[in-house]
């Protein structure tokens, strides 16, 4: 029996146990791919306070081992469903374990949607990301490109602009979905150009480095290269709480709708980091919800 169990092992779940430990509370962290979440695939960390510059591997290693230090249990499994018993719940995985618990916190993440290409995942850290605020500093006074048509993507296109030579939005469709404003303060800007209606076909690559992607108008059927330093991912995110649309409420884009504490209408459930409703999801904002999210488990179970 643990006093809280914690699906996710990223920088919020893993704060989470951190908080958790250090209020003398025994903790299991469930992990289905690998800890340290999104992060751990930066090729370079800079804006995290008081670390300065470190590989997103090492942080989120680092992360782990004071988790592990201060005490907190880890298993690798992908959570499937969770059972109330009245005096405890049950969390059940895909294979086939089961953790008794008195509170649950979902740490569970939001993945980037990607384009689905051939090599896209082998360039992430390598001229492919999702993150314009993690990653573009390294391609200052590049040439990039954002694909993507809605309000995340022209807002990485705008914060691209201030930094690089020339910015390529490319979009499917010749309308896009984003916030007025912001279209038409971006599309002012002399370094940005527009590919639309386009699609990115493919991505090409030398030693392991992107170079340039390719691209089909929608319209013509007409192909081009595009060389660029990188391309900048912003279809959307897809939040990881499938398995628990039953146990709290969620908004229309399926993420959950809980305050900053985490609290749930269920007293022994809590939601924090990138799958919780909110503005911002970086590194720094997971960490916080992560904090609170434990401390209001530990309030939680001071009422037993």
């Amino acid at each position: 029996m643990f006093d809280i169990v914690i699906v996710g092992g990223g920088p919020a779940g893993l704060t989470a146990a951190l908080y958790a430990r250090r209020n003398g509370r025994s903790v299991l962290v469930l992990e289905k791919e690998g800890f340290g979440g999104q992060i751990a695939f930066a090729p370079r960390v800079e804006n995290y306070p008081g670390v300065g510059s470190v590989e997103g591997a090492e942080l989120a290693e680092r992360m782990l081992t004071q988790a592990l230090d201060a005490g907190a249990d880890t298993d690798i499994g992908t959570v499937t469903a969770i059972r109330d018993r009245g005096d405890h719940r049950v969390v059940f995985t895909e294979e086939g374990d089961e953790f008794e618990t008195r509170a649950v916190i979902l740490a569970a993440g939001a993945r980037h949607r990607t384009l689905g290409l051939p090599g896209e995942e082998e360039l992430l850290g390598s001229g492919v990301s999702c993150c314009a605020v993690c990653d573009g500093g390294f391609y200052a006074n590049g040439t990039v490109a954002v694909v993507g048509g809605g309000d995340s993507a022209l807002q990485e296109a705008l914060l691209l602009s201030d930094i690089c030579k020339e910015v390529y939005v490319i979009h499917r469709r010749e309308t896009f979905r984003g916030d007025a404003e912001k279209q038409q303060r971006l599309f002012a800007r002399e370094n940005v150009r527009v590919l639309a209606p386009m699609v990115v076909t493919a991505l090409r690559e030398t030693e392991g480095v992107l170079t340039a992607v390719n691209l089909r108008n929608t319209q013509s059927g007409e192909e081009q290269a595009l060389p660029v330093d990188a391309l900048f991912v912003s279809v959307g995110r897809e939040p990881q709480l499938e398995a628990f649309r039953e146990l709290l409420p969620l908004t229309e884009k399926g993420y959950a709708a809980v305050g900053e504490n985490g609290e749930t209408p269920l007293p022994w459930l809590f939601a924090a980091g990138d799958c919780r409703a909110k503005e911002v999801r970086q590194l720094t904002t997971a960490v916080g919800d992560g904090a609170c999210a434990a401390l209001a488990a530990c309030r939680y179970l001071e009422t037993l």
